[in-house]
């Protein structure tokens, strides 16, 4: 009897988990995207990075960029789309906005980039939709990014 409700205890246990975690995706954010040459701000979380940040510990170098930006983005789709989990959502010829979930539990991150022509450069924007700490997933995400764009251009 005891071996029985301790199996009922575990059950009940797991359907209520995955309940919770059914929501691990979270909404997307109103905020994306490019604005006077701008991405969103990070909120006050450590699960943000990007290279418009003031703030030292969400602040990311920006990736390097020559040449035409269509070709760039076209580049940085074509990475960011083999990664496991990632898919793009939009995309044109300044700007891309893609989506990477994790393989366990689901979550979701914002990831963008936006081409600024007039200093060389790709403004880079990753973020999770829910909960506070990313354990870095967003900065070591966007490092490897950009070593994967930098062995292609040596």
């Amino acid at each position: 009897m005891v071996r029985i409700l301790f199996f009922g205890a575990i059950c009940i246990g797991l359907l209520v988990a995955a309940l919770c975690l059914a929501g691990c995706a979270g909404t997307k954010p109103e905020n994306l995207g490019a604005r006077n040459g701008k991405l969103a701000p990070c909120p006050d979380r450590p699960n943000c990075v990007s290279s418009q940040a003031t703030d030292p510990g969400q602040y990311i170098d920006p990736l390097a960029c020559s040449g035409d930006p269509g070709e760039t983005i076209t580049e940085i789709d074509r990475v960011v789309s083999g990664m496991p989990g990632c898919k793009t959502i939009i995309k044109n010829d300044n700007y891309l906005h893609a989506q990477c979930s994790s393989r366990v539990f689901g979550f979701v991150d914002d990831l963008e980039f936006l081409v600024d022509s007039s200093n060389n450069m790709v403004h880079v924007r990753s973020a999770a939709r829910v909960g506070y700490y990313d354990f870095k997933v967003n900065r070591n995400r966007l490092e490897q990014i950009r070593s994967q764009l930098s062995g292609k251009r040596d």
